[in-house]
């Protein structure tokens, strides 16, 4: 085989082991749970940040109820809005509605999970158990895919803030500071 031919297949499998690697998704009845990940974390972190996509293809809307893990003290979910430059974030102790046919994305500067008290620092590469209490679909276990701490955000334009309540906390941040230490 040719040189150019040995570097286009190894750049080839590089890309699909790339992809195996970093992509995973997790399929529970109706619900779909696509790439949970988190962001590292440094020593003494008293929360990390978790975050991932909920598609519930079935005709019924369900309910995140709740998570765990052994990684953390608690996991709860949490709604923030940023307006005029500061950010609200609250604990949601109602749960969060995934509504049939719909996707609901968890993702930095929105809803989220919270990971209370890490037992030790999120580490880039590592993978973290985490489960998801689903109102009807139940309990679904899944990975955390651990990525650097500087990892960038994924992509916002899907989500709907529309229903999201901002009253608890306010902390002023600076615009690139998504207010959360470490996630």
């Amino acid at each position: 085989m040719s040189f150019f031919k040995s570097l286009l297949v190894g750049a080839a499998l590089t890309a699909l082991a790339t992809t195996t690697v970093t992509a995973h998704d997790y399929q529970v009845a109706d619900i779909h749970i696509g790439h949970p990940w988190a962001r590292a974390t440094p020593p003494q972190a008293k929360v990390a940040g978790a975050y991932l996509s909920i598609e519930n293809n079935g005709q019924t809307p369900d309910r995140l109820v709740g998570g765990s893990t052994s990684a953390a003290r608690a996991v709860e979910i949490h709604s923030t809005e940023v307006t005029d430059g500061v950010m609200r974030m609250r604990q949601v102790t109602d749960g969060l509605d995934i509504p049939a046919g719909e996707t609901v994305a968890l993702a930095p500067g929105g809803y989220h999970l919270m990971l209370i008290d890490p037992v030790e620092p999120l580490q880039d590469g590592a993978r973290v158990p985490l489960t998801l209490e689903f109102e009807t679909a139940g309990p679904v276990e899944v990975e955390l895919a651990v990525e650097a701490m500087g990892a960038p955000e994924p992509d916002h334009s899907a989500m709907d803030h529309s229903s999201m309540p901002a009253d608890d906390v306010a902390v002023d941040v600076e615009p690139q500071d998504d207010g959360h230490a470490g996630h």
